[in-house]
């Protein structure tokens, strides 16, 4: 069985990550982590995740006799960064959905993509990915006239904003229109702010315990295309989450994605 540890084991997702990993019987959790002081912090995974007790508790570090061959992150920065040092030493390959890295955050995790394979992706659902593929070739068939706005709803408790993957599928539709996210992102309006030629708008909403909804606008004069996600529950990133997982072993060092584990590149 694939030996997996978990980062931001208390989370939203690191609960579910767990509860369908120990429920399929073909993975086994070795070891579950969060941030030294969390409350978590000794408590049985498995009760923590609803499937009852597991006989791993919860701990700070990622244990010398783990035997993991991938660790799972969905945590804060700060936690990827305690642990992506760990695990560049000890060549356990990392599938990272945190969000919210800073620039010289991800430049560490590039470094250290030269000695380990890593998947990162702001989003694990396939449908998701698809819709990364799908939008930049709607872009591009359109072209230059039609509006484009990025909006995206999440839950009261999501911390950044605009969510990593509203950003990816703006990136998405910039490389097909060889343009830079940075120069025409616009987040957010306010006040007087017509639109300028080229822009993206980017919006987000943070309502409730909203799983996570995308939708691209593409606007002209005349008509207008909408193309959107919709998830209702976590197990869809989950279930995404643990085969990038199982598709990451054996690869060679360097930084993969969702778009490679589904054969869209």
């Amino acid at each position: 069985m694939l030996g997996i540890a978990i980062t931001g084991a208390a989370g939203r997702m690191g609960r579910r990550i767990a509860a369908l990993a120990i429920e399929a019987g073909t993975f086994d959790l070795v070891a579950a982590m969060e941030m030294a002081g969390h409350e978590a912090i000794g408590r049985d995974v498995g009760e923590l995740a609803g499937t009852g007790p597991f006989g791993v508790k919860v701990g700070a570090e990622l244990p010398a006799e783990a035997r993991a061959d991938v660790l799972i992150d969905f945590s804060l920065p700060e936690g990827t960064m305690k642990f992506l040092p760990v695990c560049r030493q000890r060549r356990i390959p990392i599938v990272i959905g945190t969000t919210g890295l800073t620039s010289s955050q991800q430049a560490e995790v590039a470094d250290t993509a030269r000695e380990i394979p890593i998947i990162q992706a702001a989003n694990f659902s396939v449908g998701v990915n698809v819709l990364l593929k799908v939008v930049g070739m709607v872009a591009k068939a359109l072209g230059p006239d039609y509006d484009i706005d990025v909006e995206e709803t999440h839950h009261r408790f999501k911390k950044d904003a605009p969510s990593g993957t509203a950003i990816a599928l703006a990136r998405s539709i910039c490389r097909s229109l060889g343009k830079d996210y940075g120069d025409v992102a616009v987040l957010g309006r306010g006040g007087l702010c017509p639109r300028q030629p080229g822009e993206i708008g980017m919006h987000a909403l943070r309502v409730g315990d909203t799983v996570g909804e995308h939708t691209v606008h593409f606007g002209n004069l005349g008509e207008t295309v909408h193309i959107g996600h919709s998830a209702h529950t976590r197990d869809t990133f989950v279930r995404g989450t643990l085969r990038a997982g199982e598709w990451l072993i054996g690869k060679k060092p360097g930084i993969y994605d969702m778009q490679d584990v589904l054969g869209l590149r």
